[in-house]
């Protein structure tokens, strides 16, 4: 995304002239100065105008002497200014003013809003094109709702207490509410998850909530059906009873020949339709045949029922038996026993002489032959669960056959009691079309063939397409084709650092949000490694990587700038780089600290470089020019050494 930071403008609470910090696209910006003269603030500054929720902006002077706060950018769509009120005594201001056109004039005053802080949100994420649907459909989670630009922010900002941070890695990941919604959006920022899939997975969730009412709603019709089916042999008869089909009509014995009768009767002139005495003798012939059934069904349920009886008392009778002859064994274990005795104290048991033994060896041998015998009482469990089974389903399918038979009884009795009632026979024949009309069209609806069953194919059909776009494992192969891509890139981008494995490259972890550096004897996380100057040389890797990927995505909605505030905080240069007997800087940089912040400094300088201006990168820092001076795309901003971002001025005027 095109998005480059042209000016920070802050308008004094006192009156007069803005306060205007100039920037360049597609360079390194550098504001170079000392501790203390609101280097830090930029970022705040920045993150308040783009539509933070609380003002960061450090109290103070700053904010007691400023009325307004601005940045103007520079998109695909223009230059655009945002300005946002200083909150006062709130967390926060909602009045903003917002001014677009190709090239905008910075107002000396600032007089009034224009606009609020949604509705410059709103611009911001039209701007970046993000899609405005949630990540889970159906949700209400806050970690799940849509990306918006304001989550993007934690890939442009490393602010002092991040840029060498062991513990965090990203703009505001320090909070549970930005930590989590920031794991969210990653597939989404690396480009596994696309506004086209979102879309598709909202679609899913919307057409499998139609289906499944669909599905219920044919079920229902299907159910309807299937009971009526049982119902419609006898509609026949009676529609030959009413004289709506001709006497000698025999009822078919399958449901589509049925159908076509039913629907001949229908169309059948009901002036016509008299009652007879052969259209009656059908009902009464069929009742004779549905009784004989009803009499040979309840036979068959009551056999079926007294077979359940004597199978549940034959188990238990089984059970109490095995019961019994465990205990008579148990008592009659007498063999064991007495060549036990025999083995231990002999004198007691044995007569002297050989036949006693002979005896006792006999008397042993008869009761262990009735014991095995006791032992090998067949178990009959298992047969007579099978036969329990067999039964409950006879039964089960007895009872089916006889509830249609009694239906069908019920229907022709009350009909034939009533059609004698000749009186009335025009009324009840029109009651009967009238039922058997819509007894053939709710029929029809449910049929296969029917618009609703069509409907239902079609959705599933589209369900299964969806199903396989949105496929979880497909974004998860994009996911990691993206991290391998990032770490690839990082694996070029760390050994022109001072880290201390300039050969080991990073992984970044998601789930964790941090790197892990993968050694040839272990893997480390980036809390677990030591050094300031580690920590720095990883932020600085990554947050490069990161945007380097995000260039090779056309339209990517991560605005293509980086702000570094103090990277040199871990090394803190001791002396000045220069020749004592000249103005030029010293080729040699024999100062360690002075040589690792130059790297970081020649770094962004070959990023820009690569990416042909794409990518505007700022740094506040304390080192001056002696560190990064000589590279061709560092540009200096301002140097705050004797001044600062607040005119001493508008300090003096401030109550």
């Amino acid at each position: 995304m095109h998005f480059q930071l042209l000016k920070v403008i802050l308008w004094p609470r006192a009156g007069g002239e803005p306060r205007v910090v100039k920037f360049e696209p597609n360079m390194v910006n550098v504001i170079s100065g000392a501790s203390k003269t609101g280097k830090s603030s930029v970022i705040p500054i920045i993150d308040y105008c783009l539509g933070s929720e609380k003002c960061a902006i450090p109290v103070g002077v700053i904010r007691e002497a400023c009325s307004w706060f601005g940045v103007l950018v520079d998109t695909l769509e223009g230059q655009k200014l945002l300005a946002r009120r200083e909150p006062g005594g709130l967390k926060a201001s909602h009045e903003m003013l917002l001014l677009e056109g190709p090239i905008i004039e910075v107002p000396s005053t600032i007089t009034e809003k224009n606009q609020n802080v949604d509705y410059v949100k709103a611009v911001l994420n039209r701007l970046s094109g993000l899609s405005n649907l949630q990540f889970e459909p159906g949700t209400d989670e806050r970690f799940k709702s849509r990306v918006s630009f304001r989550d993007l922010m934690a890939f442009l900002f490393q602010p002092q207490n991040i840029v060498a941070n062991p513990d965090v890695l990203f703009f505001k990941a320090d909070t549970t509410e930005h930590r989590e919604k920031l794991k969210t959006i990653f597939p989404y920022v690396l480009g596994a998850v696309s506004p086209e899939l979102l879309q598709a997975r909202h679609d899913l969730d919307r057409l499998a909530r139609l289906l499944r009412r669909k599905e219920g709603e044919l079920k229902a019709r299907r159910e309807t059906g299937a009971a009526w089916e049982r119902e419609g042999f006898a509609w026949a008869r009676l529609a030959i009873e009413y004289g709506l089909l001709p006497t000698h009509t025999e009822v078919p014995d399958d449901w589509p020949s049925t159908v076509d009768l039913l629907r001949k009767a229908l169309s059948s002139d009901t002036r016509s339709a008299t009652p007879t005495l052969a259209a009656m003798d059908v009902i009464m012939s069929r009742l004779t045949e549905l009784r004989a059934v009803e009499s040979k069904l309840t036979m068959e349920l009551n056999q079926s029922r007294q077979r359940l009886h004597e199978l549940r008392r034959l188990d238990e009778s089984s059970d109490e038996y095995r019961d019994g002859l465990r205990i008579q064994r148990d008592r009659l274990g007498l063999s064991a026993w007495i060549r036990d005795l025999a083995s231990e104290h002999p004198a007691a048991v044995l007569e002297p002489s050989e036949a006693g033994r002979a005896r006792v060896d006999q008397l042993c041998q008869a009761l262990e032959g009735i014991e095995l015998r006791l032992r090998s009482y067949p178990g009959v469990a298992e047969s007579l669960g099978k036969e329990t089974q067999r039964q409950r389903l006879a039964i089960d399918t007895v009872l089916s056959n006889l509830s249609a038979v009694r239906t069908e009884i019920r229907s022709l009795e009350g009909q034939s009691d009533e059609a004698r009632k000749v009186t009335t026979r025009g009324e009840e024949v029109s009651r009967f079309l009238g039922r058997l009309q819509e007894a053939l069209r709710l029929y029809e609806a449910a049929d296969t063939s029917s618009e609703l069953n069509q409907e239902v194919l079609m959705l599933r059909e589209e369900v299964d397409r969806l199903a396989k776009l949105v496929s979880e494992h497909e974004i998860g192969r994009k996911l990691e084709n993206a991290l391998n891509t990032v770490q690839d890139i990082s694996g070029r981008l760390i050994p022109q650092l001072d880290g201390e494995w300039p050969d080991a490259p990073i992984r970044l972890v998601i789930q964790d949000l941090t790197v892990r550096v993968i050694r040839e004897t272990r893997d480390d996380f980036l809390w677990e490694i030591g050094s300031g100057a580690n920590w720095l040389a990883y932020h600085v890797a990554l947050s490069l990587a990161l945007q380097g990927y995000f260039l090779r995505l056309p339209q990517h909605p991560v605005p293509a700038l980086l702000i570094y505030d103090q990277p040199s905080q871990v090394y803190f240069p001791a002396r000045r780089a220069r020749s004592e007997s000249e103005e030029e800087l010293d080729p040699t940089w024999e100062n360690e600290d002075v040589v690792a912040v130059r790297k970081v400094f020649a770094l962004f300088d070959h990023i820009i470089m690569k990416t042909n201006g794409r990518l505007q990168i700022i740094v506040l820092d304390h080192a001056n020019e002696e560190v990064w001076g000589g590279l061709k795309n560092v540009h200096l901003v301002e140097e705050w050494r004797g001044k600062g971002l607040v005119p001493d001025s508008w300090a003096r005027a401030t109550p």
